[in-house]
């Protein structure tokens, strides 16, 4: 659209300060009211408006000659369908995207003579859209979303035909087969197509090379293959180009990716794609974002890399790139993310990406860099998210004191390097004050859990599993009021389990969930190979002590922690019983007591668990009948193995008859024990008492009867 039709459009939207508009306009919009729920009509009463001038209508504008020329009804609530009756209207704007429309999508309002932007995104509308009939090309359409719909089949190839499109969004639906390879020939102003997020298949179309005015090309989240076509870097006007998580294989051809020298955003992640980042990138001057992740790339970076001067956000990760990152000057350029993770580079850290300053998140794990922090990392002010797990770095001492000066960090990721060192145990460590996420696993370390760990005020996530650490558990612990996610596993910590534990507030009340922040991380942490996190409220609310030395009963107190979601106890050596009162923590999903000493009965109130997907109480000196009903009956007897003394259907020790009423039976037998028992130890008590008093009586009579023939005497 040129920037005087936008002038002119711009201007027709302004409403008639004296306008009325006329009978069959209003009939035409009554219709289409008439057609929604009396609950998603965004109260827009028909019966209300009818009879009034429609031009004063809320959502509706109108020409100076008092004809409607909009309509804009964008997340008012409305639920029901589009009538064809505003095909009607002589609009240029139609506007309802963000509501709960359902149905088809009329064809008359896409053939229309007038409308020149159509927006009936973020709606409900499904089924397949029709091919057009009509043989007028000339049709106004200049914009049309249908993005998040539930629209099916092929895309019509008659669709991008139309001489006047310039933007089609049609992302986020379930559309199959090919891209039409016709979407942009009859478009010499075409500028913007966005299939992302649709089942799209086969070969990216030849043809998208010839649509000369194209600046955003987008269809990443589909099912192509297939090699990158040379012609399509025949769009030599493209600035953004979007092809992330499809099947494409072939090799990167820098020779044709670099004729593009407007591209802006170039995101290829999420394929199969080969070869290496050539010597000529530094000829995409304008290059702003640079997506290679989880593909097959390799060789080492070309220093030309430091030549691109606008790249802010870069993002190699998971490929087999090497060598020296060293090699490449990171001085020249302003980047805000990046992201060098699961490769093989080498050497050390690079100084120069110290002089980022702007940096806001740096990713260098799993590579085989290796020495010690630089201090120079202290310039990097704003950085907030860095992860340098699986490397070989040393001296975590000087780590923390040279890190803790960075004081807009938030999350900290360092596990698996200072091989076999010692945990800093100087509590006069400070800084770290906007830190949530800290991460120290698998070093593994040896020491104790340090005190300076308690200044992390706003540390919501702590992790030290897999190391040698060793004492108790601290009685400070609950001092870290947002901590929600705690994994000290795999350690050799012994001792009681703290009652200052089952005092965490995160864990305790679903209303301190507020103070959790609530943005987005600057990079997803991949918490397993499969899994990824981008907000820390989305994990799971955790304690994970399993595998350690720790003795004592499982508080009773237990109960206070309700909002937790995996509960792990496993292999240490705690006994007695099982706390009936585990079974107020309703929100459980993961509990596992298994490998301890513990004895007694299975609370049968573990029943109420009902988002119990994993119980495991194996290997422990367990009796009786195993709780069933709700999500015990889906348990295999691999939760139960190790306990002899168990009995229950699914295992091969079947409860006898008599236990039918299971608990209530067994705490009846302990109650005859003990009655008996009284009785028994009772009788025995009054017998002996008895015995006494005969004997003194009769000492005392013995003694008396002496004394009077004594007096006689």
């Amino acid at each position: 659209m040129t920037s005087l039709g936008l002038a002119v459009l711009l201007l027709l939207t302004f409403p008639s300060p004296t306008s009325s508009c006329t009978e069959k306009e209003q009939s035409s919009l009554l219709d289409f009211l008439a057609q929604l729920s009396p609950g998603g009509n965004g109260n827009l009463n028909s019966s209300r408006m009818n009879g009034t001038d429609c031009c004063a209508w809320e959502g509706i504008t109108c020409r100076g000659d008092n004809t409607v020329m909009g309509v804009s009804l964008a997340s008012k609530g409305l639920i029901g369908s589009i009538t064809s009756s505003l095909a009607n209207l002589r609009l240029i704007n139609l506007n309802l995207s963000h509501n709960s429309l359902h149905g088809s999508l009329p064809m008359e309002l896409v053939l229309s003579n007038t409308i020149i932007v159509l927006d009936v995104s973020f709606n409900r509308l499904a089924g397949p859209l029709q091919e057009l009939q009509s043989s007028n090309p000339d049709r106004p359409l200049q914009v049309l979303k249908i993005s998040s719909n539930f629209f099916t089949g092929q895309f019509p190839s008659t669709w991008g035909a139309t001489k006047n499109l310039v933007a089609l969004n049609a992302s986020n639906n379930s559309f199959t087969g090919q891209i039409p390879s016709s979407i942009c020939i009859s478009s010499p102003s075409f500028t913007v197509l966005d299939l992302c997020y649709n089942k799209f298949s086969g070969n990216i179309p030849l043809e998208l090379g010839n649509c000369s005015s194209l600046r955003l090309l987008k269809a990443g989240h589909n099912n192509l293959s297939g090699a990158l076509p040379h012609e399509l870097f025949n769009a030599t006007s493209l600035e953004h180009l979007y092809f992330p998580n499809n099947f494409l294989q072939g090799v990167f051809d820098g020779s044709q990716v670099v004729k593009v020298n407007n591209l802006m955003v170039l995101d290829l992640g999420s394929n199969g794609i080969s070869g290496k980042i050539p010597n000529s990138i530094n000829q995409l001057r304008k290059l702003e974002e640079l997506h290679l992740e989880n593909n097959l790339m390799s060789g080492e970076m070309p220093p030309t890399l430091g030549n691109c001067s606008n790249l802010r956000y870069i993002n190699l990760r998971n490929n087999s790139f090497s060598g020296d990152l060293s090699k490449v000057n990171f001085t020249l350029l302003d980047l805000r993310i990046a992201d060098f993770s699961m490769n093989y580079f080498t050497g050390i850290i690079p100084e120069s990406i110290y002089s980022c300053s702007n940096l806001v998140a740096l990713r260098l794990a799993f590579n085989h860099f290796h020495g010690q922090l630089s201090p120079r990392i202290g310039n990097l002010k704003s950085l907030s998210f860095l992860s340098l797990t699986n490397n070989s770095l040393t001296n975590i001492t000087n780590a923390i004191q040279i890190l803790k000066s960075c004081k807009n960090l938030t999350t900290l990721i360092m596990g698996t390097n200072f091989k076999g060192e010692t945990i800093p145990q100087n509590g006069a460590i400070d800084g770290f004050e906007n830190l949530q996420v800290l991460t120290i696993d698998a070093c593994p370390l040896v020491g104790k859990i340090p005190l300076w760990l308690s200044k992390l005020t706003k540390l919501e996530m702590l992790d030290l599993s897999n190391n040698h650490l060793t004492g108790p558990m601290p009685s400070w612990i609950n001092k870290l009021q947002l901590l929600f996610y705690l994994d000290i596993s795999n350690n050799s910590l012994a001792g009681d389990i703290p009652v200052a534990l089952m005092n965490m507030p995160m864990i305790q009340y679903q209303k301190t969930t507020v103070w959790l922040d609530p943005k987005f991380l600057e990079l997803p942490i991949y918490w397993t190979p499969t899994r990824q996190y981008r907000m820390l409220d989305a994990f799971p609310i955790l304690l994970n002590l399993g595998h350690n030395s720790f003795t004592g009963s499982i508080p009773p107190e237990i109960d206070q922690l309700k909002m937790l979601d995996v509960l792990n106890f496993s292999s240490n050596n705690l006994s007695g019983e099982i706390p009936w009162q585990i079974s107020k923590v309703v929100n459980l999903q993961v509990l596992d007591l298994s490998n301890n000493q513990l004895t007694g009965e299975l609370p049968s109130a573990l029943s109420k668990l009902h988002f119990l997907s994993i119980f495991n109480v194996s290997n422990n000196e367990l009796e009786g009948p195993i709780p069933t009903g709700a999500q015990f009956d889906t348990f295999s007897n691999s939760s139960y193995g190790g306990n002899s003394n168990l009995c229950g259907s699914v295992l091969s020790n079947h409860c006898s008859s008599t236990s039918g009423h299971q608990t209530f039976t067994s705490h009846e037998h302990k109650l005859r024990r003990a009655l008996v028992f009284g009785f028994v130890f009772g009788g025995l008590a009054a017998l002996a008492l008895l015995a006494c008093f005969l004997i003194a009586k009769l000492v005392y009579d013995d003694h008396t009867e002496n004394l009077v023939l004594l007096q006689r005497q």
